[in-house]
């Protein structure tokens, strides 16, 4: 019997998409084309009787994006509650290695742009892109242990935990309390409705659900407080059934849509015609940040975590594993390419160099993962053909 299967549910078409999507909208930024599309995306439209008035570009970013971090903070309430880090004996080597996996590639950051005006772009390689990095897991990790890419799993989420925390703390802007504490109520009214849903079952409770999440985006959006928070806060809040539900119908568009578009638009700059010796201390920052900080990050403190373990208990992973897991977590993209775009809003110049950066890093990872996960996944191929 034939099983068919939607490609957007997988791992690997997505990753696959994503690049391409990234790759095209860097490519058409270098062409004629790219004043027309640059219009494009810079054309306003706004919401009649609200502040909302956004260009195309912010509208992806701000109102697309929500939706994915919807997405993700259902991810993460299961983990949290019923997954791979429902307890502190599962969470402490991921929490530690993720600890790593921040505080190094910040330290790499500084060092290398830690003054003047680049030093704001230190957030942007702490991100891990989940989809991205379990992509190439399927991709080249055939024998890997499951234990690999529960950690991996861990290990993103956790990252998006800091990732969220970063974009919510570090780029408010002119905060509107009174507008937030009403997000706050709508997001509230929300979680309650969808305690009704899962009990009712009501197509009305669903659609009236719809509109109080547009309207807790639209007061997030305009209390200054970045929109997505407002997808994270409406993901955390929802009850789990419905939300299990919400997640599977809207994971094939996110992955075929919402995230291509994105990648798309967040890609689209000009390669700036200098010497490398005049690209932004930023550009160079992330471009090593991602890769190695992330290795010596994750790796390092994974290690250390392993000592830490009880006695008598068997690590998670082991030093090799660790550095797989490493190289893997170096391929930010997605939040890091949301991170570019805050840290240098206001630097039009030094964003497209930062998001070069990005790209440049999480693709210098991608191929480094590659490589060493193939071999990992041979060696316990290996070791499983001599066991049988």
């Amino acid at each position: 019997m034939r099983i068919s299967a939607n490609p957007l549910r997988g791992q690997q078409f997505p990753a696959a998409l994503l690049l391409v999507a990234a790759a095209l909208g860097l490519l058409l930024a270098n062409l004629p084309t790219h004043d027309g599309i640059a219009a494009i995306l810079d054309a306003h439209i706004s919401i009649p009787g609200t502040t909302l008035d956004m260009s195309i570009a912010h509208w992806i970013s701000d109102g697309l994006l929500a939706i994915f971090f919807l997405i993700v903070a259902i991810e993460l309430r299961h983990e949290l509650t019923h997954g791979e880090l429902d307890s502190p004996h599962k969470a402490m080597q991921p929490a530690i290695a993720a600890a790593g996996g921040v505080i190094v590639p910040i330290a790499v950051y500084l060092l290398i742009a830690g003054g003047g005006d680049t030093a704001t772009g230190w957030p942007i390689p702490t991100a891990t892109d989940i989809a991205f990095a379990l992509g190439v897991l399927a991709m080249f990790g055939r024998g890997l242990p499951s234990g690999v890419r529960v950690f991996l799993l861990a290990l993103a989420i956790l990252d998006d935990i800091i990732g969220i925390i970063f974009i919510a703390v570090l780029f408010a802007h002119d905060v509107d309390w009174l507008m937030f504490a009403f997000a706050v109520v709508a997001v509230a009214l929300f979680g309650v409705l969808s305690v009704w849903l899962r009990k009712t079952g009501s197509a009305a409770i669903a659609v009236l659900m719809g509109v109080i999440g547009v309207i807790a985006w639209g007061l997030m959006a305009g209390s200054g407080i970045h929109a997505t928070i407002a997808g994270v806060l409406l993901g955390l809040v929802m009850s789990p059934a419905p939300a299990e539900r919400l997640r599977h119908g809207l994971e094939p568009t996110v992955n075929g849509l919402i995230l291509p578009v994105f990648a798309f638009a967040a890609a689209f700059v000009v390669i700036p015609q200098v010497s490398p010796t005049e690209l932004s201390p930023a550009f160079w920052a992330i471009l090593i940040a991602l890769p190695v900080g992330k290795i010596i990050g994750i790796g390092a403190f994974g290690w250390l975590a392993m000592q830490l373990r009880p006695r008598g208990t068997a690590p998670a992973l082991g030093l090799p594993d660790l550095l797989a897991a490493g190289a893997l977590g170096g391929i930010g993209f997605t939040v890091s390419l949301l991170l570019a775009n805050l840290a240098f809003a206001g630097a039009g110049a030094v964003r497209d160099e930062a998001i070069l950066g990005v790209l440049g890093g999480s693709l210098i990872s991608l191929l480094v993962s590659a490589v060493v996960v193939s071999m990992r996944a041979r060696s316990y191929r290996r070791l499983a053909a001599a066991a049988e």
